[in-house]
């Protein structure tokens, strides 16, 4: 299945000309409360099953964002790869929508995953290197793990810390209005 990459703005003029456009978030729940794209739907990278996508109406494109594209790529390959049809990658993502000044919906601000990992592997660094000197020298391995599974996350562009920090109870959010998943209405996506 082919993959159209369309900059936010082109999305957003199609989708005003009435093309059967529909757009797909795949952030988890905290970063789409803070802002995401009006008339959205919410089905978060690890919760994609691509086989609910297969019976959409004849026609209907669908139009991937995440945050800034990485996660966007990941979930149209997965779509592409079941044989989901009419995909558009959103170039940019969520970042380059709210750049464009296309019409979003705010909420209530969280922190980000992204700023999440970071403290969390700096902080699994700093303890390995204290009880590496302090304790035994085996714990100076913690440090080097972290250290390959950031290199790990930059080379293939998929972070197992951001993906288990993301399912962390402060991250699992209940929307003011939830989200209509297509997964759970694929008739409707």
């Amino acid at each position: 299945m082919e993959i159209t990459i369309l900059s936010a703005s082109e999305v957003h003029r199609r989708k005003n000309a009435n093309e059967p456009i529909d757009l797909l978030d795949v952030r988890t729940p905290l970063e789409y409360r803070e802002v995401h794209a009006v008339d959205t739907e919410l089905v978060p990278l690890d919760r994609l099953d691509p086989a609910a996508f297969k019976n959409r109406a004849p026609g209907r494109m669908l139009a991937v964002l995440c945050k800034s594209g990485g996660r966007t790529k990941q979930a149209c390959e997965k779509l592409a790869a079941a044989g989901v049809p009419g995909l558009i990658l959103v170039e940019g993502g969520t970042t380059a929508w709210v750049a464009a000044g296309l019409p979003v919906e705010r909420g209530k601000k969280g922190m980000s995953l992204e700023r999440q990992v970071r403290i969390a592997a700096g902080a699994l660094t700093f303890t390995g290197v204290v009880l590496g000197w302090l304790v035994h020298p085996y714990f100076f391995g913690l440090s080097g793990f972290v250290g390959a599974g950031l290199m790990f996350a930059g080379i293939t562009d998929s972070c197992a810390m951001g993906m288990l920090i993301a399912k962390m109870p402060w991250n699992q959010v209940k929307l003011d209005k939830p989200a209509q998943m297509c997964q759970t209405k694929p008739t409707n996506c």
